[in-house]
């Protein structure tokens, strides 16, 4: 029963609010009405509302029509299918509404895409379902006999919860000869029934009476209720008590502390005595009354026993009885008026929540629905939202105390992936209350960041001979995203190199990021490569980013010096350079040239005599690898000088190659050339294959200057010119030979010719032209043949014999100067910068077999 005083006194308030809806909404486009009586049946239906409000009754369930839900109860419900309007509780009306004339359901129903919210009213309709109830169903009266006609006793009221014509009508009282029935109402409209005595009593002839009291109400067919008054004639007590005042009228704080006094109640008696004491009691109460006050029986003093509520009930209504000792009774009526103290907070209540959102959701996204009520009356129930600052949402009164929170802002995942949403919503009274309500809200991730890499480019180091598979480098992006968005896979676009596929070289895995050499890498080959890798991510679209990978091939010690002067001449040959007898110390013989195709401490290279003829004669560079004379030529050392050189890197372990190198002391050539033919021969699982060699040159030769001669012949019998080639012409000299210009200078050119007489029968000397490295002397009229490669400063002198004679050389003096030897081209006294000649080395064939 008190909550649904509650509910009506809630629900009463609710009723102005109704009347000003269509001004104050901003959601709702219409107010909708529909009128049932109570005690329908559930399931029955109230009216097609999807009609009514004006909706297509096949995107019903799309659109998500609904009843929100902000009360206890739900009275109603809507029917996703055709949009009817059912009943959904059992509806009380006297329950709901109490005594009100006027009883209406409110309630709002919620449309989604787009978000619309109507306002249905529903009126609840009386029916005579209430039958009239004493309170006191068993009334007792002790009149005195002396009681003159015309006194009155005030019989008490039934209720009946029902309104209009189905409330409480009239009191009916059966026949007899003493009482009469009138019937009256009071202020509050509740009417009450008074029993007058029409004829005066008479204690002797008739001392108790039997009644029945009958109230009737105006329902179709009417109920009726009914109750017994008991009437016990006393002795006479001929005065009556009397009030001050009829109506006592009061106004109390709800906040009133227990045990407070609320008024006090006076009656006063002429009579004496026990018929002028006086005892008050309550004789019509209601039962929640009853449990709030408390009435003294000996002064009239009403107290609070309870803690009083103004949202509970407004106003309390009491008859006190005043009762002397002789039984005579007078009663007057308290109207206790509770007025409201800000004594509650306001609630919030979620309706709808749309979580998550995207991070890239616009402005002016809803969130979220929030009900605030107050249940506070005037002031005291007027209420205000806020948010807290900093946020990128805003809350937006709608209508009818509903609030809608939408985006106000940029959102981003990255930095915030989840808000808490503080709602505090603040009463206007005094002092103010407010409540708190936190609303979670997750942001949704979508594909907005790239994937990034921690440098902007990236180094990797490889050692060259590794093996195929290994691998050599782990590149790592990241991505700020979420889930599918951040699952990044990698891949290789392209690369610095040309000859061959990035993919024959490298590989990457296209989960970890980890990078695989395919095959074995050669520093030799090349030192170094860049490619360009791929992170792209897993969102729709997706989103990718680049970054450069420089791979160094990091040298190993996988190569052997090579030695590029003196080379090492063709099978059946013999290496030698040649010194001055006269050479001072420290004369610069040669200089051993090589090189290391690895790099930096693998290629550093240092010279060493490995063996000597004359351990002691000779010295070699340790870092320029020059071979210089330590001390002069004595006449007990050897004229051929034999040296091993071994020329070694600074690699770990070190790699190593060595050249023999031929030396032979003289002052020309004719005095070398002894020495030289006296060189071993070629080893004999050699000498086959270069025998084989040579003949094939000189077969090639021979016919390359056999075309030539009949070339050269065919033209001169064409052209009939004597002159052309004056070489074969007739010349005064004994000897026949033709010589170069500057011959008589001591100073053999680069490249020339020697032309030999017809006359000359034994031995014929040809010079032929040299290429970049060598110069071929080929000697004819001899078994045997010598190839020089001559120093650019050492004499050389040809004998040819013509009529069994020796014939001397021209100028015996034609040396080079020292800056022209071979080893140091263009260097002066050891200059270790200095430039090498191609044509520096002595191959001398070994020809001069006897």
């Amino acid at each position: 029963m008190e909550g649904s005083h509650r509910e009506n006194t809630w629900l009463r308030r609710q009723v102005p609010l109704l009347l000003l809806l269509s001004l104050f909404c901003k959601t709702a486009t219409e107010q909708i009405r529909y009128s049932i009586p109570e005690e329908i049946e559930k399931g029955s239906i109230v009216g097609n509302l999807a009609k009514d409000l004006g909706l297509n009754t096949g995107g019903i369930a799309v659109r998500n029509l609904h009843v929100l839900s902000v009360g206890k109860k739900q009275y109603f419900t809507v029917s996703a299918q055709n949009g009817n309007l059912y009943v959904n509780e059992r509806i009380d009306r006297e329950g709901i509404c109490g005594k009100a004339v006027l009883c209406l359901i409110n309630f709002e129903v919620m449309v989604e895409n787009p978000m619309n919210i109507f306002h249905v009213t529903v009126a609840i309709q009386d029916i005579n379902d209430n039958t009239p109830r004493f309170l006191n169903e068993d009334i007792r009266l002790e009149p005195s006999e002396s009681t003159l006609s015309g006194a009155k006793f005030v019989l008490g009221y039934a209720e009946d919860p029902d309104v209009g014509i189905n409330s409480l009508q009239n009191y009916m009282l059966m026949p007899n000869q003493y009482f009469t029935l009138e019937t009256r109402e009071r202020e509050d409209g509740n009417k009450y029934a008074e029993l007058v005595l029409n004829k005066q009593l008479d204690r002797e002839s008739e001392s108790s009476f039997h009644l029945t009291l009958h109230a009737e109400d105006g329902g179709k067919p009417a109920r009726t209720g009914t109750a017994k008054i008991w009437i016990n004639v006393i002795d006479a007590n001929d005065n009556t008590p009397a009030f001050a005042q009829e109506m006592y009228k009061v106004s109390l704080k709800e906040n009133a502390p227990q045990g407070s006094s609320v008024v006090q109640v006076k009656a006063s008696d002429r009579d004496e005595g026990s018929n002028g004491q006086i005892s008050y009691s309550f004789s019509s109460i209601t039962e929640s009354a009853r449990k709030m006050f408390l009435l003294d029986p000996q002064n009239g003093t009403v107290t609070v026993i309870e803690t009083l509520d103004f949202e509970e009930t407004d106003a309390y209504t009491m008859t006190v009885e005043a009762k002397d000792g002789g039984g005579l009774v007078a009663h007057c009526n308290v109207e206790i008026k509770i007025s409201d103290e800000n004594d509650n907070a306001p609630d919030i209540i979620l309706v709808s929540l749309s979580s998550p959102i995207p991070e890239d959701s616009a402005s002016g996204v809803l969130i979220a629905v929030v009900h605030v009520n107050d249940r506070d009356f005037g002031e005291n129930g007027k209420v205000t939202c806020q948010l807290q600052n900093g946020l990128p949402f805003k809350i937006i009164s709608t209508s009818n105390s509903y609030y809608k929170l939408i985006s106000a802002g940029i959102l981003d995942r990255e930095n915030t992936a989840e808000y808490n949403i503080t709602i505090t919503a603040t009463d206007k009274g005094t002092p103010s209350l407010s409540t708190q309500k936190t609303i979670t809200l997750k942001i949704s991730d979508v594909n907005d960041n790239p994937p990034t890499f921690e440098k902007p480019s990236y180094t990797a180091y490889v050692q060259e001979n590794n093996p195929s598979g290994v691998s050599i480098f782990s590149i790592k992006a990241s991505d700020l995203d979420q889930d599918h968005n951040s699952k990044i896979s990698y891949s290789i676009l392209n690369s610095n190199i040309k000859e061959l596929p990035i993919s024959s070289y490298i590989s990457i895995n296209s989960e970890t990021g980890i990078i695989y050499a395919q095959r074995s890498m050669d520093y030799e080959q090349f030192r170094d490569f860049e490619v360009q890798v791929k992170a792209q991510d897993g969102g729709s679209p997706a989103l990718s980013n680049n970054v450069t990978v420089k791979v160094f091939i990091v040298d190993q010690n996988d190569n052997s010096p090579q030695i590029l002067y003196p080379s090492k001449g063709t099978e059946g040959s013999a290496l030698f350079e040649m010194i001055p007898r006269s050479a001072e110390a420290d004369y610069l013989v040669t200089k051993v040239v090589a090189v290391d195709a690895d790099s930096g401490h693998n290629a550093w290279l240092s010279y060493h005599l490995l063996q000597a003829t004359e351990p002691g004669l000779f010295t070699i560079g340790h870092h320029t690898g020059e071979i210089r004379t330590s001390r002069t030529f004595l006449e007990r050392d050897v004229v051929k000088q034999r040296l091993i050189v071994l020329v070694k890197d600074n690699g770990h372990p070190s790699l190593s190659a060595t050249v023999t190198l031929n030396l032979v002391f003289a002052e020309n050539f004719q005095e070398a050339l002894p020495e030289m033919k006296n060189q071993s021969g070629i080893p004999d699982d050699q000498s086959d294959l270069q025998f084989y060699l040579v003949l094939a040159l000189a077969l090639i030769s021979f016919l390359f200057l056999l075309t030539v001669i009949l070339a050269i012949l065919m033209k001169l019998r064409q052209s009939g010119n004597p002159r052309f080639l004056p070489c074969f012409a007739p010349v005064p000299s004994k000897t026949g030979a033709i010589f170069p210009p500057n011959y008589e200078e001591g100073t053999l050119p680069y490249s020339y010719q020697v032309c030999l007489s017809s006359e000359s029968r034994k031995n014929e000397l040809t010079f032929l032209t040299p290429n970049v490295q060598i110069a071929d002397i080929v000697l004819r009229g001899d078994k045997s043949g010598v190839p020089f490669i001559g120093n650019e400063g050492d004499t050389l002198n040809t004998e040819v014999e013509h009529d069994d004679q020796q014939a001397q050389p021209v100028n015996t003096d034609w040396r080079f100067s020292q800056a022209q030897r071979p080893g140091t081209s263009g260097s002066q006294n050891g200059d270790e910068n200095g430039t090498w000649g191609r044509n520096s080395q002595v191959e001398i064939r070994n020809a001069f077999k006897p």
